[in-house]
């Protein structure tokens, strides 16, 4: 587990994302080591990843890309953890969510965290079903962090 803050929105303790990264995959129990990078950045960046990848000129609070490599290795090498893929998360957004909420900055963090990491396991919220099953699992991490703030419907 790696977390990178880029240096526009430097310094942050990342204490906070560690834990909720490391809870959501100690939950989900995959039998591998496995690795997940989560990176902080700004609204720029998102904005940019968020058009480059879905085709929305708007910056967005979190961005999940799981590793689909094919490869021989896709499944780790040996000895090296598999790596399932990157969550950036963008410091503004979470700020500025965090206020709208009366939350702190740390749980909304813990919040974006959840939901990028939950989507590197595959969950996903494009249809009612698999809306409810992520939510349910985020809603359970969150309560074990002791994340009390209202959750975007």
């Amino acid at each position: 587990m790696e977390v990178q803050v880029e240096d526009q929105v430097a310094p942050l303790d990342t204490t906070a994302i560690e834990q909720a990264a490391l809870l959501t995959l100690l939950r989900h129990e995959l039998g591998d080591p496995c690795e997940v990078v989560v990176v902080i950045s700004d609204d720029d960046a998102l904005r940019e990843l968020n058009l480059r990848f879905r085709g929305i000129s708007r910056p967005t609070d979190v961005l999940s890309f799981a590793d689909d490599t094919k490869g021989p290795f896709s499944g780790g090498a040996a000895g090296f953890p598999r790596y399932l893929g990157d969550v950036v998360i963008s410091l503004d957004r979470a700020r500025a969510q965090a206020a709208e909420v009366g939350g702190t900055l740390e749980d909304e963090l813990r919040v974006l965290t959840v939901h990028g990491v939950l989507h590197l396991l595959g969950y996903d919220h494009e249809e009612h079903l698999d809306k409810e099953r992520m939510w349910t699992q985020q809603t359970e991490i969150l309560r074990l962090l002791h994340v009390d703030i209202p959750l975007p419907e």
